[in-house]
Order: C-alpha cells, then structure tokens, then sequence
C-alpha cells in the first residue's frame, strides 16, 4: 500500500500550454519577414529547436499572429517548418498559413511588384534533363518528366509532391479581400518595365490570380520560361497558369501536408502569395545572362517586399478581427468586408 501511495507523488507532469496561432506568415529570408515585422507591432519572440541559425525565433503577436522565416531554398524551408510543426510548442490545427515570398515572373501574366495569389505549385525541379545541344530537332527543350519520352508527355506523379491545388474557397476570399489594395512602385522598375512592349509587362503593378512554379535552380531567358509554362499546363491538365518562379513553396507544403496527416495543421488553410522581384526572361533584344546576373538593376525587389504586407493585409487582418466566422473554416457568407 504504502508502494502505490508513494507512485501517486510521481504523476505525469501537465502538458505545456502551446502558442494558439490565428495566421503563420511563412516568409523566407529576412526582408520578407522584416516587412510584417515592422507593421505587427509588439511580438514575442520564441526560439524553436530546429529552425534557421540565421532565423532561430519565431515571432508572435499579442493578436495570435506568428511569423516564421524558414531560410531560402527547399531544404531549409522544408527543415524548418517540419521543427516548428512538430515542436509541440504552437497550437496549428486551426491555424491559417500565409506562405509570402518574392519571386521571379513571367512578363506575360505580370510584371514588377504583381502580387499574385496562386491556386497550383508546381515543382519544377522534378523532372529529367538533357544537354540543351543534343536534343531531338522536334523538342522544344532538353526537359521531360521522369519516365516519360518527351517533354509533352504527363509523367506519373510517383513523388507525390509535383503538383498542389490549395483551396478554392480560402484563395477567392484572399484575392477579393485584396485586389484593390494600393501596391508600392518604384522609379528604377518603372523605367526597367517600360522595356516590355505589352501589358502587363509595362503596366503599374497589381494584385492578380495565377500559378507559382518552385525550383531551387534559378533560370533565365524565353525558352526555359517557355518551359516552365507547358510543364505547369501539363502538370496541371491544362488549368493552371504558370507566373512565378520561387524555390520553396512546394516543399513548405508538404511539410504541411503531412502534419495534417497527423492531426496537426489543416491543408485547406494554406495561401500562398508571390510578388514579381524581377523578370523571368529579358525584354526583346535583351540578353539571358544580363537578365539573370543583373536581376537586382531591375527594381523590382523593394516593391515587392513591400507588396507581400500590402497584398496580405486584408487577409491577415479579415481572419483575426472576425476569428469567431473564421476559426472553423472559411466563411461562407460575407462576413469579412471586402476592401
């Protein structure tokens, strides 16, 4: 008796009590997350084992909302998420993510500072490659899908990561909330952008609807940008639309993914929103190597940073103040006003 009386003193210690999160903003490198920084106001710090040396906190307002920077690339992005998702020290399974990012994109969908909400990811990087100088006469590139014979050819999705569709209902409510709000510019991207003879390419910089392609190789020029839109047709079966090109997003969400397979975040809460950095291919007469190695002298990075807060806004803002519509799932009704 006296055993089981003293077994009683050694009862299980309570669980930790874990952050609640509202909406994580998932930025990449420390520009990204400076912008939501800079405007949330006070935050928490709270060092997770696991994340980024560079980036080793994450960051949280009174409000429940957190940013995260995972470290550019997939293997960062992936690593880090993972060490946040499974830390046990945030609450995620009602949390709304929000991957922001800048990106390179294609002239023909938008232009310098666009911010773009996406619908598909689409991993570029899984694929076979040729030597661009021995490819049949009737290829169009030296890239085919794994276990394919041409690069028109839909591979087998065997990686299970190749191609994401997020959720309708939480992306037409970002793009309504957003697509008025008032985008940041600049006097070098203008100036660089009136390179471009036709819109949107030459046009102001705006809040738009289309695809984001992940790859942690950056490319340049008109044929692999020629690419990267038929494979994100062909991945897609003809209905996504290919306008930027990032390293991380297919790998943050399948870090996601699977921690909805465990129980502890939710795939349908997933937005991801790229803005236009630079160009993914030169103006005409332009050349590959200058668009690629002076990607900086086009003007677009500060717009776009800037525009990741302002684009994102409406949403972070519509989810927070109207939590009680919002914390079971995307509000049916027009419950969060529409700018």
């Amino acid at each position: 008796m006296a055993w089981f009386l003293g077994a009683s003193a050694y009862a299980a210690p309570k669980a930790p009590v874990r952050q609640p999160v509202k909406v994580l903003i998932v930025s990449m490198f420390g520009p990204e997350g400076k912008v939501w920084l800079d405007h949330l106001g006070k935050t928490r710090a709270i060092r997770v084992a696991g994340l980024s040396p560079d980036y080793p906190d994450v960051h949280c307002t009174r409000d429940d909302v957190c940013v995260l920077t995972t470290g550019m690339g997939h293997a960062n992005a992936a690593a880090s998420m993972a060490a946040l998702l499974y830390s046990g020290r945030f609450d995620l399974r009602k949390t709304y993510f929000l991957i922001a990012g800048i990106a390179g994109i294609d002239p023909a969908q938008g232009t310098l500072g666009s911010a773009a909400w996406a619908r598909y990811l689409v991993d570029f990087g899984i694929q076979w490659e040729i030597d661009a100088r021995e490819i049949p006469a009737n290829w169009q590139s030296g890239y085919l899908g794994i276990n394919t014979k041409s690069g028109t050819e839909k591979p087998p999705l065997d990686y299970r990561t190749e191609v994401f569709q997020l959720d309708e209902a939480l992306l037409q409510r970002a793009y309504a909330l957003s697509r008025n709000a008032v985008l940041t510019d600049s006097v070098e991207a203008q100036a660089y952008r009136a390179k471009y003879p036709g819109a949107p390419a030459n046009q102001p910089p705006s809040v738009i609807q289309c695809d984001t392609l992940s790859g942690d190789t950056w490319f340049s020029g008109t044929a692999l940008g020629q690419r990267a839109r038929d494979w994100t047709k062909l991945l897609t079966d003809g209905r996504g639309v290919y306008c930027t090109t990032q390293q991380e997003d297919n790998a943050t969400f399948e870090v996601i993914k699977r921690g909805a397979a465990a129980g502890l975040a939710d795939t349908r809460r997933v937005a991801v929103l790229r803005t236009g950095s630079d160009f993914d291919r030169p103006p005409p007469g332009g050349s590959n190597v200058n668009n690629l190695l002076d990607y900086q002298q086009q003007g677009g990075f500060v717009p776009a940073v800037d525009n990741l807060y302002r684009a994102g806004k409406p949403l972070v803002d519509a989810i927070v103040k109207d939590w009680p519509h919002w914390k079971d799932g995307v509000p049916e009704d027009d419950t969060s006003s529409t700018p």
